[in-house]
C-alpha cells in the first residue's frame, strides 16, 4: 500500500468504552458529517471516532489520491488503546477505502457497515459525482446547500457547506482522475469480516444497486438493507430510518 498519513479525529461517547467504532466519510465531506452515527453509537454506549480523509477537512494534503492511498490511511488508524475496531462504518468513498483496508488486513475490524459504498462506479455515476462536487465548490455556502437539500437537519446543512470550504478542490478532482478504474469488487469478494450494507433507494439515487449489488452480495459474509426514500447519503436524507438499519445490523 502507499505511504499513509495520520488522520485527525472527532470523538463521540466515553473514550473508556469497551466498544470502539471508526467512522469514515465520503468524497468532499468531513469527519463532522458522520455526526449522526457518532451520536447514535454514543447513546448505545460506544466510543465512536470519525476521521477526516486525506485532502479533506483538517487532514494532511498529499499527491496520491488513489483508493489504495485512502485505504492505507484508514488501515493505519487504530483505536487509542490498540487492537481491532469493533465496528467500522464507511460511506461512499469511505466505504471503498474500508473494503480495501479490511480485505488486506482482516484483523483490523471485527464488523463493517458500508453506507451506499462506492465499490464500483459506472461512467454515469462518475459523471453524477463530478457534477455534484463541481456544484459544491462553485457555491460552498449554507444557502446553496439548503436550497438543494431543504429537508436536511440544520447541522448537516452547515457542515456540508463547511466541508466544501475546507476540502482541497484539487484533491477531490484528483480522486476521480487518479482512479480511472474505480473498482474494489475483488476486495469485496475477498472480505472475511461480517459486513452489512445500508443502501440508498434506487428510485431516488444509489451508486450500489442492481447487478453490482447482486455480485457483491454473493459473498456470504455480506448482507444488505435499503433505506426507502433516501438518496446517496441516507444518514442525511432519512437519518432515523438509517439509524434503525444500523441498530438492526448490530443487534
Amino acid at each position: 500500500m502507499p505511504a499513509s498519513v495520520t488522520l485527525p479525529r472527532l470523538t463521540w461517547g466515553d473514550p473508556a468504552s469497551g466498544r470502539r467504532a471508526l467512522l469514515v466519510h465520503g468524497l468532499g465531506s468531513t469527519a463532522a458529517l458522520m455526526w449522526r452515527f457518532g451520536v447514535a453509537l454514543a447513546a448505545e454506549g460506544w466510543c465512536a471516532q470519525a476521521v477526516d480523509l486525506r485532502g479533506h477537512g483538517r487532514a494532511p494534503r498529499a499527491l496520491d489520491y488513489s483508493i489504495p492511498a485512502y485505504a492505507a490511511d484508514v488501515a493505519a488508524t487504530h483505536p487509542p488503546a490498540g487492537g481491532a475496531w469493533d465496528l467500522v462504518i464507511g460511506h461512499s468513498l469511505g466505504g471503498a477505502a474500508v473494503v480495501l483496508a479490511s480485505a488486506r488486513h482482516p484483523r483490523w475490524a471485527r464488523r463493517l457497515v458500508l453506507v451506499d459504498p462506492a465499490i464500483h462506479l459506472s461512467d454515469h455515476d462518475r459523471d453524477v459525482v463530478r457534477r455534484s462536487q463541481e456544484e459544491s465548490f462553485a457555491d460552498p455556502t449554507v444557502d446553496a446547500v439548503r436550497a438543494g437539500h431543504p429537508h436536511w437537519h440544520p447541522q448537516d446543512i452547515e457542515l456540508k457547506a463547511l466541508s466544501a470550504q475546507q476540502a482541497s478542490r484539487w484533491a477531490v478532482e484528483q480522486t476521480s482522475a487518479q482512479n480511472p478504474e474505480w473498482d474494489v469488487r475483488d476486495a469485496a469478494a475477498a472480505l472475511s469480516t461480517p459486513t452489512h450494507i445500508i443502501g440508498a433507494d434506487p428510485a431516488v439515487y444509489s451508486i450500489f444497486t442492481g447487478a453490482l449489488a447482486a455480485e457483491v452480495l454473493a459473498n456470504p459474509v455480506i448482507t444488505m438493507s435499503v433505506v426507502a426514500g433516501a438518496g446517496h447519503s441516507p444518514h442525511r436524507d432519512k437519518p432515523d430510518d438509517t439509524m434503525a438499519r444500523l441498530k438492526e445490523a448490530l443487534a
